[in-house]
């Protein structure tokens, strides 16, 4: 083997790491490399948009009984996107404190996962925001025909 190609070899195998590539992230993976903070604001979410749905069918399919629920679904709707955005907030900072303790600068790789954090945390606050307006909207039209109706 010629010097050239020895060279080429030993080239390769020192830029190695650099053209590693890293496996797919995806929501799992993101969910799972993420803080406890982080996962428990996201499953706080969620779980506010699901009960905010039950919350919401039981009303409107109650009949003409206008019983409580709503107060709940209204102010998921701001209260989503205020915990997405402060779940965020929470995300960048940890990260921006991580970024000044360690040494050497990471790569855009190294910190795409916890970009990838804080843009799913304000995105589902913003989906809870937009969810319990629909749902407050159906449930003020459910209240309207009632009250005009009776």
């Amino acid at each position: 083997m010629s010097l050239h190609g020895r060279l080429a070899i030993v080239a390769a195998w020192l830029a190695a790491p650099s053209l590693a590539e890293a496996a797919p992230l995806g929501p799992a993976q993101m969910f799972a490399s993420a803080a406890i903070p982080q996962k428990l604001i996201m499953i706080g979410i969620v779980a506010a948009i699901v009960v905010s749905v039950v919350v919401s069918t039981a009303k409107l399919s109650a009949g003409s009984r206008l019983a409580g629920g709503s107060a709940f679904v209204s102010g998921l709707r701001l209260g989503g996107p205020i915990a997405g955005l402060l779940g965020g907030a929470y995300g960048g900072l940890a990260m921006a404190m991580g970024l000044a303790n360690v040494g050497n600068p990471p790569t855009l790789k190294v910190l795409a996962p916890g970009f990838a954090e804080i843009a799913t945390v304000v995105a589902l606050g913003f989906l809870a925001g937009a969810v319990a307006v629909v749902l407050n909207w159906a449930i003020v039209a459910r209240i309207d025909h009632e009250v005009l109706r009776g």
